[in-house]
């Protein structure tokens, strides 16, 4: 009886290791490279109080509706461009980060945002020329006094030989 109790600890030890290291078929491998790509699953949420279902999914809170795709390799001096559009009222406004740090214009970023109507707006983020310093994880958020949300996007340079 001692030795199965003591194979059943070993067994469960090294499931919740394989797991956590996101082996095994249902592990995200982004490329083959072993790397967690989307790290930000959204969790499973279970309100207590039936009142706080409303506060958090407003309707009318910020949401991005359309954005760009996730991974994007640049070539070193050409042009990178993000987009984001995100609905809510009041109209959301929109952030953009680099790694975590919140981007401000300079001569090589430029933001570039319309107003549709009175609960959208659209937001394009371009960097030119880009060089390695560019290559990273960038986010749009958008936010509004009801909810935020965020999408994030990755980037690595790519060496071109002829």
């Amino acid at each position: 009886m001692r030795k199965l109790i003591v194979v059943i600890c070993v067994c469960l030890c090294l499931a919740a290791c394989w797991g956590a290291r996101g082996g095994g078929r249902g592990g995200k491998h982004g490329r083959g490279r072993g790397r967690i790509f989307n790290s930000r699953v959204p969790p499973i949420i279970q309100h207590r109080n039936p009142a706080s279902a409303s506060y958090y999914e407003n309707k009318d809170g910020a949401k991005i509706v359309k954005a760009s795709h996730f991974e994007l390799e640049y070539m070193l001096g050409r042009k990178i461009t993000f987009f984001c559009m995100a609905q809510g009222y009041p109209r959301p406004e929109i952030t953009w980060f680099k790694d975590g740090i919140e981007l401000y214009a300079h001569k090589f970023f430029q933001v570039h945002e319309w107003p549709l109507g009175n609960d959208t707006v659209k937001s394009k983020m371009e960097i030119d020329p880009t060089t390695q310093k560019d290559a990273g994880y960038y986010e749009c958020q958008a936010n509004n006094k009801y909810a935020i949300d965020t999408r994030g996007f990755r980037t690595d340079y790519v060496m071109v030989t002829y």
